[in-house]
């Protein structure tokens, strides 16, 4: 009776495609599903094939190669290995890459059930039970960890083996500091947690993804060098995923020394303070981030506000003065006679051009560096980290040009030193020189002249005659010194780590970050707009000041730019000690003065490109 319903039922599922084929099948194209059964009962029972998804399939659907029944009866035609490549052509291109082919794990060593296989309609339980039953090593550590315990439980948006490893194109993980296996134990990670429906259906937060990608690791990353950096999975395991309160976790604070040391040797219990997702927007959990972040955005909107106004208002003034000039040279008059107008004296000497060709080739070269690190979202940014050859070699330009600036600002204080202590040739103590005319440090006479030039800004008066230095100059040599402290102190300290790490707590590096970038944001930002306009575009010097560069400029020039320190130069009769006797020579114009353009557009060019990154939400 049982073999007369399970012929009853499988008759059923197939009547409809037989009737459908039944001349191919008096042909000889196809052998009824019911005459195999009568034979391999002892293979699938009738009720199971009948069940399984390839129930309404003929058995000769993937034993092709049987086409006679009577030869396959007398052992003249005997089955091969099924061909699920006729209806599996994407499984089978899959797995056909994949590590498991090289191994010769075929399609049935995962679906030996093939006969009465039934479709797992998404439940990753199954798909976990399937790769257990050869990597039972695996298993038994990812069963307990929160990713297997939600599997287990039923959720599945949680990670199962194919989640990472995929279903069928499951790549070798290799060598582990190859390309590959460092992009694939982040990527992986990010597939889900950066899936912002799926963390919120399950309560949890986005920002590790957020603050990964705000980090030195994920900017690196997000470049293409997942090779040099920690990925999630270096921290986090690969199966151990524990919530870090758990002992077992390799966050837990127990265990941050060793998970740390991996990639940083001789990480101590103060290096591990680091907050690996600190979030600099979130005041009650990072509050010391946070209001780091807030003072120095404070900062760079302060600074640019005020010498941005100051750029667009001595733009517009120095625009109207050269209209004014001009139409005075058509009326005929003179703006004012200069006996021997285009006699040459000297502003700077042999060094401080030398220290300014260093600080230009240190700045460009760290701006041009370090900037796709900050807008590493850009497209712009990979593309200039490619020319580079990599985040490696951008890494060691970026310190080369650190110890030059290193060099330049030694050579500064020494100067400095030299010029309030040592020189003959400057008159007073050294209080009296720090605050004297021919100092760099700000005094009285500033606040002056800078409210002289906003008086001539707004036709209110006329343009200031200035001493050696002027009050924007002084800024800029001023602004090396906090930059020393700001952007060389925090670079040093994410250049030695372990060192730093040694004494000073971890989130010290998160403050000294934001310092860094944020910093040196100001500092590109201030000199490619600010600094360039003052120097090379206003309408009076534009296209470009060529004094740092041969330390020349005429009579009239220096009368014109620096009245009062030639009054002062007359009056103690050293006016003739700053004559050169010659120009610089056309070589050495020709060269420096192409370089000199060569920074110029450069420094534009970049100012081009973040702010293109901040019209796209380049930070983020």
């Amino acid at each position: 009776m049982s073999k007369i319903l399970s012929r009853l039922t499988l008759a059923l599922f197939f009547l409809l495609p037989l009737c459908l084929n039944a001349a191919a099948a008096e042909n000889g194209l196809a052998i009824d599903p019911l005459t195999c059964l009568e034979c391999h009962s002892d293979v699938v029972s009738a009720e199971d094939f009948a069940a399984s998804v390839h129930g309404r399939n003929a058995c000769t659907s993937c034993h092709t190669d049987i086409t006679d029944l009577d030869a396959h009866m007398i052992g003249e035609q005997m089955p091969g290995p099924p061909q699920c490549v006729r209806c599996h052509k994407k499984e089978t291109a899959e797995h056909y890459a994949s590590v498991h082919m090289l191994n010769d794990i075929t399609c049935a060593a995962c679906h030996h059930d093939i006969h009465s296989h039934n479709y797992w309609q998404g439940d990753k339980r199954i798909a976990v039970a399937k790769c257990t039953e050869c990597h039972a090593d695996a298993y038994e550590i990812y069963h307990e960890s929160v990713h297997g315990q939600a599997v287990a439980a039923g959720n599945m948006d949680s990670a199962a083996c194919f989640d990472c490893h995929n279903l069928h194109q499951i790549q070798e993980v290799g060598d582990p500091t190859d390309f590959a296996t460092r992009e694939f134990h982040t990527r992986v990670c990010l597939d889900c947690h950066a899936d912002r429906e799926m963390m919120a259906r399950n309560n949890v937060t986005t920002v590790a993804v957020s603050t990964y990608m705000d980090s030195y690791h994920g900017k690196s990353y997000r470049l293409g060098y997942p090779e040099l950096v920690a990925g999630c999975a270096d921290c986090h395991t690969s199966h151990a995923v524990f919530q870090h309160n758990d002992p077992r976790a390799s966050t837990n604070p127990a265990n941050l020394v060793q998970t740390c040391g991996a990639c940083h040797p001789g990480a101590t219990p103060l290096f591990t303070k680091f907050y690996a997702h600190g979030d600099y927007s979130d005041r009650e959990n990072y509050p010391i981030l946070y209001w780091t972040f807030v003072s120095m955005t404070t900062l760079l909107v302060s600074v640019f506000a005020v010498f941005w106004v100051h750029t667009l208002l001595w733009m517009f003034r120095g625009f109207v003065e050269n209209r004014e000039k001009r139409a005075a040279l058509i009326r005929g008059e003179a703006h004012h006679h200069i006996p021997d107008a285009y006699k040459i004296y000297r502003r700077f000497n042999r060094l401080h051009i030398f220290l300014h060709l260093l600080v230009i080739i240190s700045f460009l070269g760290l701006s041009l560096t370090g900037l796709p690190l900050k807008f590493a979202s850009q497209p712009w940014a990979k593309i200039l980290m490619d020319f580079f050859g990599g985040a490696h070699n951008a890494g060691l330009i970026h310190r080369a040009c650190a110890v030059i600036t290193f060099v330049y600002f030694g050579a500064a204080v020494v100067m400095s030193y030299n010029f309030l202590f040592v020189r003959k040739d400057i008159p007073g103590n050294p209080i009296q020189r720090l605050f004297g005319p021919d100092s760099l440090f700000p005094n009285l006479r500033d606040i002056n002249d800078i409210a002289g030039m906003f008086r001539w800004f707004l036709f209110l008066g006329p343009k200031p005659t200035f001493e050696r230095w002027t009050y924007w100059e002084k800024f800029d040599f001023l602004a090396v010194f906090w930059g020393m402290i700001a952007i060389g102190g925090s670079g040093l300290m994410l250049w030695f780590p372990e060192f730093f790490g040694g004494f000073l707590p971890g989130w010290a590096f998160n403050v000294a970050t934001i310092i860094h970038s944020d910093e040196a944001l100001l500092a590109t930002g201030f000199i490619f707009t600010v600094h360039f306009f003052n120097t090379h575009g206003r309408p009076e010097k534009f296209p470009m000041d060529f004094v740092i560069f041969n330390g020349e400029m005429n009579k009239e020039e220096f009368i014109e730019e620096r009245g009062d320190q030639w009054k002062r130069y007359e009056e103690l009769g050293i006016t003739e000690q700053f004559v050169k006797p010659k120009p610089s020579g056309v070589l050495y114009d020709f060269i420096l003065k192409t370089f000199g353009f060569i920074a110029v557009i450069t420094g534009l060019g970049l100012v081009v490109l973040m702010i293109y990154a901040f019209m796209h939400g380049g930070l983020h």
